[in-house]
């Protein structure tokens, strides 16, 4: 599982997900699905994600099954953006639909 913010027009939000890299086709086509198709991501380390969102991780993940490849940690983008420090998160990476 990784963690990742993701910066769209909506905001910061917080996702979890089973794939490896924010450019994944397939998670790019599930987010898509959800309305975000262009995007700046940080990948933040899992456990520091577990400790800033304490409970509220263990609820999220509590119920995760092998086949939940994408959950939200936190779409509140004024809390998301104040948890992390940008020096501690990891290297950008855009996408942007082809048109």
């Amino acid at each position: 599982m990784k963690a990742m913010m993701l910066i769209s027009g909506s905001g910061p939000m917080v996702i979890l997900t089973s794939f490896e890299s924010a450019t994944d086709a397939a998670l790019i086509e599930l987010l898509a699905a959800k309305g975000i198709t262009k995007f700046m991501a940080y990948e933040v380390p899992l456990e520091l994600a577990r400790e800033r969102y304490g409970g509220h991780f263990q609820t999220v993940t509590s119920n995760l099954h092998e086949t939940d490849d994408l959950r939200v940690l936190d779409y509140n983008g004024n809390r998301a953006f104040e948890l992390f420090r940008f020096n501690e998160l990891g290297p950008q990476v855009i996408h942007e639909p082809q048109d």
